[in-house]
């Protein structure tokens, strides 16, 4: 039997409301960097595993379609009701890169072909400018994820989103630690993201459940630095729909101590904050998604907390 296969901890309800389809599997992609046939098999095997629930998304560039459909051809399925759903990362050329995608579509449009969709987009915006270009040509077509830089405030971005079908994007982490903004700048982004009814996805630098010190790579010399929690952010998400402060939001993003945090059959409680089922599927709403370059690592540490 598989790792992902065995026997799992009974798991509260308010834990599946919290963790249901939230990982998009980006194995290609660094720290992991895995070859397509790789990543495809990794998550081939996820998706028939115990823990299958907490899967979403395969993620991989627009540009690498092809290579996709020869890697995947021996096992990908046929049925679909078994489909497999992806996210494609859009470069510079949008019209290229739709181009590419709805040839794939249309190749795969019969499941006995592959039952396999691109029904989501990825791409990064700089500017409102971006932003109006980008729901011109996507609005309506793709479920689109626009990155978005949070350094600065990211209330005019997010307010043009807010006048498409899109959503936004934030960048947690990376290989190095300048690429991990600060705490305040998340919870500011999550905040105007609430204030502005977008939904959002957060990717990079979150293997992890909660904030600590990790190696920052999977190299043996690889420094280490102070890691988001993919835990932290979507409760730092639901504390604020539970009209916590900033400060408060600010604090349980940055929450070490996983005593602080007991996770019950109707809520989930941190410190004096309570936070039910009902908020925390408005906080599902809000933060849609996350992207991490290993499946395995988060449900490992999820099961090393009892929690799968």
């Amino acid at each position: 039997m598989s790792q992902m296969a065995a026997a799992s901890t009974p798991v509260q309800p308010s834990v599946r409301v919290l963790l249901r389809g939230i990982v998009d599997y980006a194995g290609l992609f660094p720290p992991a960097g895995l070859g397509m046939a790789a990543a495809v098999g990794e998550y081939a095997e996820h998706r028939n595993g115990a823990q299958a629930w907490v899967l979403g998304r395969f993620v991989l560039p627009a540009a690498r379609l092809e290579e996709f459909n020869d890697a995947a051809a021996p096992i990908v399925p046929r049925e679909g009701a078994k489909s497999w759903a992806l996210s494609a990362l859009l470069a510079s050329d949008l019209e290229e890169d739709i181009a590419r995608i709805e040839r794939f579509n249309e190749n795969h449009r019969d499941a006995r072909a592959g039952a396999v969709q691109v029904d989501t987009v990825e791409l990064k915006a700089h500017s409102s400018r971006d932003v109006a270009h980008a729901s011109e040509l996507l609005d309506r077509r793709f479920d689109t994820y626009m990155e978005i830089p949070v350094v600065g405030d990211p209330a005019e971005l997010l307010e043009a989103i807010s006048h498409t079908t899109g959503k936004a994007k934030i960048r947690m982490g990376g290989v190095t630690p300048d690429a991990f903004p600060t705490s305040a700048q998340v919870v500011r982004f999550a905040m105007r993201c609430i204030g502005h009814n977008v939904a959002f996805k957060a990717t990079a630098g979150l293997h992890h459940p909660w904030r600590g010190e990790y190696k920052l790579s999977y190299a043996t010399d690889a420094p280490c630095g102070a890691m988001f929690g993919f835990l932290n952010l979507v409760l730092a998400v639901a504390a604020l729909h539970a009209k916590a402060s900033e400060a408060q939001a600010i604090a349980l993003l940055e929450e070490r101590d996983t005593h602080a945090v007991r996770f019950d059959a109707d809520a989930i409680r941190w410190r004096e904050h309570v936070m039910p089922i009902s908020v925390l599927e408005r906080a599902r709403e809000s933060m849609v998604a996350l992207g991490s370059c290993s499946f395995r690592e988060p449900v490992s540490d999820l099961r090393a907390l009892s929690l799968l």
